[in-house]
């Protein structure tokens, strides 16, 4: 393997790994219908500060979220917009395995 491949493959490894934790989807999915502060993050998954604070800055460090200062408090918004479609497509292919999946478990259940 090349060694440009071999980076590229180690960053999106490194991307994936962080749209990997369920908390962070969540966020990403909250910030694309609104912008929030880290208290109605913390309100709207049911989470701790210190734990969200920890995702937040996991999520900051790959550039998937930004933050800006409004007065003392931190509203959080997408950082780059395309993730969403990489997202939706996740998800569509869950479902489908989940489906596909479900559907499997029906046919043995009636041999």
């Amino acid at each position: 393997m090349d060694n440009d491949l071999s980076s590229d493959v180690l960053r999106a490894s490194a991307m994936l790994k962080a749209l990997s934790d369920p908390v962070r989807l969540r966020i990403l999915l909250l910030l694309e219908q609104r912008h929030c502060f880290v208290h109605e993050l913390g309100q709207a998954l049911g989470i701790e500060q210190s734990a969200l604070s920890h995702q937040l800055a996991i999520l900051r460090k790959h550039r998937l979220v930004k933050a800006s200062r409004q007065g003392k408090a931190k509203l959080y918004e997408p950082d780059d917009l395309h993730i969403y479609t990489l997202l939706r497509q996740i998800m569509e292919h869950a479902a489908e395995v989940e489906k596909q999946e479900g559907f499997a478990k029906e046919e043995d259940s009636t041999r």
